[in-house]
């Protein structure tokens, strides 16, 4: 990677100027300028800073290292490491606190890493293979054997899927194909777009928030999201309390 162009992309990307950059980062513009030039080579802490200034994801700012001739600066641990018990643990707490409404883990590619019970009734009817920690929940949501033909807005939701992707061209390339054309759209009614399932416990409309570890110094830990699904109106709340019964589990060991 050649580092000033790749400081430079990240920067015109987020719309910063090199006097804001330098600014946040302790730094002049001159000096800036010449790193961006390539005529100046950058020192290991500055190099960090202006990642830091950027906030771009950890895996971005150790790319950042590695371009600029240093060894990253975060580590990337597997979720089976002994450090990153209590945060095992912690996503068991959550997802068994969400019920009786579904939630789920993924990591940076979309795979799942751990789902609470009620994620059942969501992936109920979707092939083997596409179900279960390890397989992709963006490809689970819009394969034809997945939950695409029970999704009843699945152009408007498969719209909402792929603008996730854009680090994932390939999938994302997989997953169009699978999708009708997206139609113009009219404007949303309500404060945010529904997925609306049919289900054995009726139609569900169910709305979605998505939760970071937002103070991770590990790659792997700050690329995890929980992706909780709330009911849109009382009936989908009714349906999801009766499919729980009296099941309180998580299904969710963590996959390697």
């Amino acid at each position: 990677m050649d580092f000033p162009r790749a400081l430079r992309e990240r920067r015109t990307r987020r719309r910063i100027s090199q006097l804001d950059l330098a600014l946040r980062a302790g730094t002049t513009q001159r000096h800036l300028s010449f790193i961006e030039s390539g005529r100046s080579i950058p020192g290991r802490n500055i190099v960090v800073r202006l990642a830091e200034s950027l906030e771009l994801p950890l895996r971005e700012r150790n790319e950042l290292l590695l371009a600029a001739g240093y060894a990253p600066a975060y580590p990337e641990s597997s979720l089976d490491d002994p450090v990153l018990a209590p945060v095992r643990t912690a996503i068991g707490h959550i997802l068994r606190g969400h019920l009786p409404y579904p939630a789920l883990v993924v990591d940076r590619a979309g795979d799942l890493i751990a789902a609470n019970t009620a994620f059942d009734l969501i992936t109920e009817g979707a092939a083997a293979e596409l179900v279960g920690p390890g397989t992709n929940v963006y490809r689970l949501a819009l394969h034809p054997d997945g939950l695409a033909p029970r999704i009843l807005n699945l152009a408007e939701w498969a719209r909402h899927i792929l603008v996730r992707l854009g680090h994932l061209e390939e999938l994302r390339a997989e997953l169009t194909g699978y999708v009708p054309e997206p139609a113009p759209s009219a404007g949303q009614l309500g404060f945010a777009v529904p997925l609306r399932l049919r289900s054995s416990y009726g139609e569900l409309r169910l709305m979605t928030t998505v939760t970071t570890f937002a103070t991770a110094v590990d790659v792997t830990l700050a690329e995890l999201k929980l992706e909780a699904f709330l009911p849109a109106d009382p009936a989908t709340a009714e349906a999801l309390s009766a499919a729980a019964g009296g099941n309180g589990g998580a299904m969710a060991k963590p996959s390697s």
